[in-house]
């Protein structure tokens, strides 16, 4: 439930968020998306989460990046940590966690609820924290796909759960045919 005099903040985990709408089959757009909160409510921030390689000569989400940072997403980005595993396969480790955990204490204060996009069990103790703080929050993910994308405690511990797949008519567009290159968000982390 949304108050339309309230102020809204909206906390996107990347990576996660991705995962999400791609194990439901379609792509977030991320204009309808802001639109759409700020019809909700009073839109004061809209962040953006995500680890970026910096070591490639291109970026495979560097487009998206830079189009959210040009239309009002307020973007926080790190390098990405590149690694081999046990069996030699190559990884890529970019948690935003702490980022958006400080940013969202940071900005409790000055907002009635805030919107986190993200099924991470992780952000429990966040959600809590806020709420304390008399922050309302709205957990954005789904338990649609297969695995459910969110955690079950953190579905609980939020005052409102929104299904993404209910979003789809509002948010949505309709997965493009992958490209060479076309930006690939890195998956998320358990």
């Amino acid at each position: 439930m949304f108050y339309r005099d309230e102020r809204l903040a909206l906390f996107i985990d990347g990576s996660n968020l991705y995962a999400a709408a791609k194990a439901l089959g379609f792509d977030i757009d991320y204009k309808l998306l802001r639109q759409e909160f700020m019809r909700r409510g009073k839109l004061l921030r809209a962040f953006y989460y995500t680890a970026l390689l910096e070591n490639d000569e291109y970026s495979p989400i560097r487009p998206l990046v830079d189009w959210l940072h040009y239309n009002g997403f307020s973007m926080v980005t790190k390098p990405a940590k590149e690694y081999t595993d046990s069996q030699g396969r190559r990884k890529i480790k970019g948690n935003m966690d702490i980022e958006l955990t400080v940013d969202a204490m940071e900005l409790a204060p000055h907002v009635d609820h805030i919107v986190l996009f993200s099924g991470d069990g992780d952000f429990r103790p966040l959600v809590e924290s806020l709420q304390r703080k008399g922050v309302r929050v709205s957990v954005v993910s789904t338990i649609r796909s297969q695995p459910p994308m969110i955690a079950d405690e953190l579905r609980r511990q939020a005052d409102n759960f929104i299904e993404l797949d209910e979003l789809r008519d509002v948010i949505g567009r309709p997965p493009r045919e992958p490209r060479a290159d076309a930006p690939v968000e890195m998956a998320a982390e358990e």
